[in-house]
C-alpha cells in the first residue's frame, strides 16, 4: 500500500493530541510496501515518548493498514530486554548510555542511529499549588515541600532520574535532599505522584506535563546543570523492514518533528 500523504499538524491550542493529519508524499516521494512486507513493527521507546509515539502509530496504521506496536518503559529496562533478544525493530532511548550498550553488543543497524528529539527538566507541582518558584534553592524547596518529598525517576538507571540527580548535584542540593526523594520506576510514574498530590514536587521532563492539566511547571532546571537530554533512535540489526524504514522517515520529516514539538519535545 502506498503512502500518498504526509501529516499536517493541528494548530489548535489543545495540545493533548494531534487531530487528523493529512499525509501528502513521504519525504523522498511515494513509499510503497511490497506485498510480502510485515504487517507490524515493534517500537521500543522510553516511557516519556508514550504519548507522541502512540498518537503517531495510530495515525500511521489508519493510513497504511500496518501496525506499529509500541512497548514503553524506562530506557534501561528496554535496552536490557533487547540485549536479551526481545523482538524490537526500533529503539528510542532517553539518553545515549543505553543505546551505547546495544552498540557495544553489535545490536544496532550500521549508520541507523540518529537523535530525533530533545527535552528539558522542570520542577513540577500540582496545579492547585503551582505558584512559580523564584529560584531552585534549598530554602525555597524545603518551604514548598513541608513534610513531603520530591518525586524523581530511579537515578540508578532511569535517564530522567540520572538527569535529575546530576541537576541536584550541580545545584548543591543532592546531599541535603537525598532523604527527601520519592523514587519512581520511570518518569511517568514520578509525574503521577505529583498529579495525585502524593508528592508536592517532582523533577521530571517538560514533555511529561503535556496533557496533564493537574500538573504545572513551577521552575525550569538550568540546562547547564545536567548533560543535554537527547533521544537517540536506532534500528536493531537485521530488522530494517520496509515498514520500519517508513516509520523512521516519518519521524525524520519536518512534520514529524513538528508533532514531537507539539508534545513538548525539542526539535533536533
Amino acid at each position: 500500500m502506498s503512502i500518498r500523504r504526509i501529516f499536517t499538524v493541528n494548530s489548535s491550542p489543545n495540545r493533548t493530541a494531534p487531530r487528523r493529519w493529512l499525509w501528502v508524499g513521504l519525504l523522498l516521494g511515494t513509499f510503497s510496501f511490497p506485498a510480502q512486507a510485515a504487517d507490524k513493527t515493534y517500537l521500543y521507546a522510553a516511557s516519556s515518548m508514550t504519548g507522541v509515539m502512540t498518537a503517531l502509530s495510530k495515525e500511521f496504521q489508519m493510513i497504511t493498514g500496518k501496525r506499529i506496536v509500541g512497548v514503553f518503559a524506562a530506557s534501561s529496562t528496554l535496552a536490557r530486554q533487547i540485549f536479551n533478544g526481545a523482538p524490537a525493530n526500533l529503539f528510542i532511548s532517553a539518553n545515549a548510555q543505553w543505546m551505547d550498550l546495544l552498540a557495544r553488543g553489535d545490536l544496532l543497524q550500521p549508520e541507523s542511529r540518529i537523535n530525533i528529539a530533545g527535552n528539558r527538566l522542570v520542577l513540577a507541582a500540582p496545579r492547585t499549588a503551582g505558584t512559580p518558584l523564584s529560584a531552585i534553592t534549598l530554602e525555597n524547596l524545603l518551604a514548598r515541600l513541608g513534610p513531603g518529598r520530591i518525586a524523581i525517576a530511579d537515578p540508578s538507571h532511569v535517564p530522567a532520574g540520572i538527569y535529575a540527580k546530576q541537576a541536584l548535584q550541580t545545584l548543591g542540593l543532592w546531599t541535603p535532599l537525598r532523604r527527601r526523594l520519592a523514587i519512581a520506576s520511570n518518569v511517568r510514574i514520578a509525574v503521577a505522584y505529583v498529579a495525585r498530590g502524593e508528592t508536592p514536587l517532582g523533577l521530571v521532563y517538560a514533555s511529561d506535563l503535556i496533557a496533564r492539566p493537574a500538573v504545572v511547571a513551577v521552575a525550569q532546571v538550568p540546562e547547564s546543570a545536567h548533560t543535554p537530554i537527547r533521544y537517540p533512535l536506532a534500528i536493531i540489526k537485521g530488522r530494517a523492514t520496509p515498514l520500519t524504514l517508513a516509520f523512521v522517515r516519518v519521524l525524520q520529516s519536518a512534520k514529524g518533528r513538528a508533532i514531537l514539538e507539539q508534545f513538548g519535545f525539542q526539535r533536533q
